[in-house]
């Protein structure tokens, strides 16, 4: 088990991220219904999962960066704090500046936008306790097999994004299809709200164990 939750808890996010309707299921929907086909809706997901997974993957080779020169202590430490900082953020602001596409852009378009979505949500510094036990030791990195730790970030990014592409492509579908977006009035839940929430417990995690 000790081996086994840093890879649970990377495809458990990723299948939250993919839940979270501002990291593109609802843009994947509303194209479908704006050009009326289920197929801009399965054709939106893979370019959505795509730009979330350089958005991860740029966090993943900072933290590979970072402990070249940093032991894991301080990198703990200073995400934990930047999670935390993130999250006041994300609820007082993070509303205020929405990244904003039109209905016509192409898939470059919308993995571009993905990208920024991810990014300023914080969604790669969310994954960090997942990825710290796998790509760095309690030594500098400088001390541990270089080419091993960006083979595990890079499959650690992989793992992620898969979770996040079939939650994803699951909701936008099942509401494309047969839910509909009147859902999101009646009984979705506030998922920045929990979004915030979880980036808190996440920074405090990494703070206190």
């Amino acid at each position: 088990m000790n081996e086994l939750w840093p890879w649970m808890l990377l495809a458990g996010l990723g299948a939250f991220h993919g839940l979270n309707p501002a990291m593109g299921w609802l843009f994947a929907v509303a194209l479908g219904v704006h050009r009326q086909s289920s197929a801009a809706v399965v054709q939106a997901v893979p370019a959505i999962a795509l730009g979330h997974a350089v958005s991860i993957a740029l966090v993943a080779g900072t933290l590979l960066a970072a402990g070249l020169f940093v032991n894991q202590d301080g990198l703990r430490t200073a995400a934990g704090g930047g999670l935390i900082a993130w999250a006041i953020w994300h609820h007082f602001f993070g509303h205020r500046r929405r990244v904003r596409i039109g209905m016509r852009t192409g898939l470059a378009g919308l993995a571009f936008w993905s990208f920024l979505m991810a990014t300023a949500h914080g969604a790669g510094l969310m994954i960090l306790p997942a990825l710290m036990p796998l790509c760095l030791t309690e030594s500098p990195l400088r001390e541990v097999d270089g080419d091993g730790s960006a083979a595990m970030a890079i499959a650690a990014v992989g793992v992620h994004t898969l979770a996040m592409l079939a939650a994803t492509s699951i909701v936008a579908l099942a509401v494309y299809r047969w839910v509909g977006l009147g859902i999101l009035r009646s009984a979705w839940i506030n998922t920045d709200l929990v979004w915030t929430l979880v980036l808190l417990g996440t920074g405090a995690v990494l703070l206190i164990v």
